[in-house]
């Protein structure tokens, strides 16, 4: 009976989702994690889970005015997505303050700002979303309004938008 109860459990441990959950009172706090965010289940961190090589072309990051300028334009983005009719279902249920931290530190990971990424994979991030390609063109839009808003000048922004434009293949799932 003890082995039936702990395979039953090891299936739905491996079967479960990487959910946001609040941490137990006694759990070790990540280092990346920031006040307020939920915990979700382990995976590996690593760079490559940012869908894309960083820029190495410092003039880019120049363009996105550093990483203050890259978190202006990821508070915007958020804001954007949140708010938008065609995107507000997609994040309905995101951790906000997980959601901007990761999205800060994979867009400097990418342009070049010498961050590292502590996200999960974007396959991985978006498996139970159901975004279809309007959501994602919507997502692109609403982004380049950000990247606008920021000054950062068009071709700047089409440099970026190539880097994340193959990781519509891992977002978009129906």
């Amino acid at each position: 009976m003890r082995i039936f109860s702990a395979s039953i459990a090891l299936i739905i441990a491996l079967a479960g989702p990487a959910v946001a959950q609040p941490l137990n009172e006694g759990d070790a706090v990540p280092a990346h994690m920031r006040e307020g965010e939920l915990h979700v289940d382990p995976y590996e961190i690593s760079n490559k889970n940012a869908g894309a090589d960083p820029i190495s072309d410092p003039s880019v990051l120049a363009a996105f005015n550093g990483r203050e300028g890259i978190a202006r334009i990821v508070d915007s983005f958020v804001e954007g997505v949140r708010t938008d009719p065609r995107t507000e279902k997609i994040f309905a249920a995101s951790d906000w303050v997980r959601l901007t931290r990761t999205l800060n530190e994979q867009f400097c990971y990418i342009l070049g700002g010498g961050c590292d990424y502590t996200g999960r994979d974007m396959k991985e991030v978006h498996r139970d979303h159901g975004v279809t390609t309007a959501e994602f063109a919507a997502v692109v839009e609403i982004l380049q309004a950000a990247m606008n808003e920021e000054g950062v000048p068009f071709r700047m922004q089409n440099r970026f938008l190539a880097k994340l434009a193959p990781m519509k293949r891992d977002t978009v799932t129906r």
